[in-house]
């Protein structure tokens, strides 16, 4: 079974899926395997590794631990087209639909493309969308692209339909590492009912009704990075993992 498909039945199983995301610069190796077992044990779905920049040569050897440690899928979620790894399972090959920038739009693609099949790992068609969020974000900084404005959730839809119309299997909706605010529900609701293609949110998402807002407004996947790099806070992970595998279903019926 494809990594994607395992993905999508993970969220027709328990509502959304629990992605957590690894920045290799940001995490102490020494503890980093104690921190993916609890992860695994406490509901993460699924590892993704990477980062707008890196500064360290951490990243095959981070993506080689998290492999040893769980048999949750590891997916590389790349910030160039050099953060290919074959010891992971999958990679979201990204294009930067809310850019004009030629180079995500293509130039890393055909840049990183090669390397991922060399590597042998599976590609995930990714539209990714930066949604404004309050501050300049890494992200935007590095691809020299501008987020679509919060409030214009046509021009979000209209993206998310085109990166559907290209034959992209996913939508990330991305506030940002570090964002003052995490997607606005009203854009995720708003795409989810436009286009027929699964979400994924992500960018300052620091509490577990954060979380949970984003699946009941139609999210697919909830993407949780910065906040547990935070000394304790890994304490939180069950609860998040409770608020994002909420049976959207039978909430409806009951409501």
């Amino acid at each position: 079974m494809s990594v994607l498909q395992k993905l999508l039945d993970i969220r027709d199983k328990k509502g959304a899926g629990f992605l957590l995301l690894i920045d290799p610069d940001e995490n102490r190796m020494e503890q980093l395997s104690e921190f993916i077992k609890g992860a695994a044990n406490d509901g993460v779905d699924a590892f993704l590794v990477g980062a707008s920049l890196l500064l360290s040569d951490k990243f095959e050897q981070t993506v080689r631990l998290i492999k040893s440690e769980t048999d949750k899928p590891v997916i590389i979620f790349p910030g160039s087209s050099q953060q290919v790894s074959s010891e992971a399972d999958a990679i979201l090959f990204l294009t930067l639909i809310s850019s004009r920038n030629p180079e995500y739009l293509i130039g890393e693609q055909v840049k990183g493309a090669p390397l991922v099949k060399q590597a042998g790992i599976e590609p995930i068609p990714t539209g990714y969308a930066l949604i404004e969020s309050g501050r300049t974000t890494s992200v935007q900084y590095v691809s020299n692209s501008m987020p679509i404005p919060s409030d214009k959730p046509e021009l979000v839809k209209a993206h998310a339909l085109a990166a559907e119309y290209m034959g992209m299997k996913l939508l990330y909706l991305e506030a940002g590492s570090g964002a003052l605010y995490s997607v606005p529900e009203e854009i995720i609701t708003k795409v989810a009912e436009y286009a027929d293609i699964p979400i994924i949110a992500g960018g300052g998402i620091t509490a577990p009704e954060d979380a949970r807002g984003k699946v009941l407004a139609g999210a697919s996947f909830v993407v949780v990075g910065n906040f547990f790099e935070k000394d304790g806070s890994y304490k939180r992970l069950a609860e998040f993992s409770e608020a994002i595998h909420t049976n959207i279903k039978s909430e409806i019926e009951v409501e």
